[in-house]
C-alpha cells in the first residue's frame, strides 16, 4: 500500500498536477475546464469488459498536447495499464491463464472486513460505481460474468469473481471480507440465501418504474418487477441495516447537471442519470442507519451540498 500511494504521489508531482486529498469521485466524474472528464453513454457492454466497446471518453483541456491527471484516467477507462502502473500494481500478462486461477483464502481470524461488493461489474452504472471506489482507494470486489475479461479491464485494483449467488460456497468468497454491498441492478439478494457479514448494504430500485409501466413495457418488465419485489423483501428481512433508493426511470443523461426531488411519488414519472444513480450509492456508504433507509430520488430542483445532511433528514422524515 506504501508503495502504491508513493508511486501515485510521484506520478502527481511529475504532472505538476495538485489534487486535494478530500476530491471526491464526483468531482472527478464532473471537473471543468482542463479538468473536465465525462464518462459517455457508451459504457463497457456486458458481458466481455474487455474485448467490448472501448469507453468513449472526452478530456479537455486547456493546454494542448498537455496530458494531465483527467487524461490519463482514459487508460483507466480503457483497459488500465498505466493506471495500474500509477499505483505500482503488477503488470498483467493476458496470455497467462494464471489469472483464472482462484485467489487463495486467507483464514477466517485473519479477516478484515473492509471490501465493498459491487453485485453487477458488468452493468454500465456498477462500472460508474467501481471506478468511484477505485479513485477513493476502497477494496472492491465485483461479481461479473466474464473474469479474464474483467482482470484485463480492472487489473489488480478489483477482485472480480464469477458464479451463482445460489451456490452457498460461492456467497460464502463472495462476502468474505465485505463490509459493504452495493446492487445496482436488480437480481442479486433474491438469490442470496444469506448476507452474513455484510454491515451494509445499498440498492437502487426501478420498482416503482415497473409497477406504473403498462401494455408491453409492462410485459417487458415483469421479470425485472417481479426480481425487485423479490430483492425488497429479502433485504428488509435480512435484519442488516440497509438504504433503499428508489429511483424513476434511469438515463443516459451526464450527471452533475441537475439536482434533485425527494417528493413521495416522484419516481413514477421522474428520471434520474445513471450517473447520478452511482454517485448517490458512493454516498450512501459514509452513512448507514440503524436499520432501514428508504427514498425516493430523481432529478429535480433540489441542490444537495451535504448528502450525509440530506440522509440524515430523509431518515427523520421516513
Amino acid at each position: 500500500m506504501k508503495e502504491a500511494i508513493t508511486s501515485y504521489s510521484l506520478i502527481l508531482s511529475s504532472m505538476a498536477v495538485v489534487l486535494p486529498s478530500s476530491i471526491s469521485p464526483y468531482t472527478l466524474l464532473h471537473s471543468s475546464h482542463d479538468k473536465l472528464l465525462t464518462i459517455s453513454k457508451s459504457y463497457i457492454s456486458p458481458p466481455s469488459l474487455g474485448y467490448a466497446k472501448k469507453h468513449s471518453v472526452v478530456c479537455f483541456s486547456s493546454k494542448k498536447g498537455k496530458r494531465g491527471f483527467f487524461d490519463v484516467i482514459l487508460d483507466y477507462i480503457e483497459g488500465g495499464p498505466k493506471l495500474r502502473k500509477w499505483y505500482g500494481a503488477p503488470g498483467l500478462d493476458t496470455e497467462d491463464r494464471s489469472i483464472l486461477e482462484e485467489t487463495v483464502e486467507s483464514s477466517e481470524e485473519d479477516e478484515i472486513r473492509d471490501a465493498v461488493l459491487v453485485t453487477d461489474g458488468d452493468d454500465e452504472i456498477g462500472q460508474t460505481i467501481i471506478l468511484s471506489l477505485i479513485i477513493k482507494r476502497i477494496r472492491v470486489k465485483a461479481l461479473v460474468k466474464d473474469k479474464r475479461a474483467a482482470m484485463e479491464s480492472f487489473g489488480t485494483y478489483v477482485e472480480s469473481i464469477t458464479g451463482d449467488p445460489k451456490d452457498s460456497s460461492f456467497l460464502k468468497k463472495s462476502l468474505k471480507g465485505v463490509r459493504a454491498i452495493i446492487c445496482p441492478k436488480e437480481g442479486f439478494l433474491s438469490k442470496a440465501e444469506s448476507l452474513k457479514g455484510a454491515q451494509h448494504v445499498v440498492i437502487l430500485s426501478q420498482l416503482s418504474v415497473y409497477k406504473s409501466s403498462s401494455g408491453v413495457q409492462a410485459i417487458m418488465n415483469s421479470n425485472a418487477r417481479k426480481l425487485s419485489e423479490e430483492d425488497e423483501s429479502v433485504l428488509v428481512s435480512s435484519g442488516v441495516p440497509y438504504t433503499l433508493i428508489r429511483t424513476g426511470l434511469l438515463t443516459n443523461d451526464r450527471g452533475g447537471n441537475s439536482g434533485f426531488s425527494f417528493e413521495k411519488g416522484c419516481t413514477e414519472n421522474g428520471s434520474l442519470s445513471k450517473e447520478d444513480a452511482a454517485y448517490i450509492c458512493i454516498e450512501a456508504l459514509d452513512v448507514v442507519p440503524e436499520r432501514g433507509l428508504v427514498f425516493e430520488v430523481v432529478n429535480g430542483e433540489e441542490k444537495v451540498l451535504n448528502w450525509k445532511d440530506q440522509f440524515e433528514r430523509l431518515m427523520k422524515q421516513a
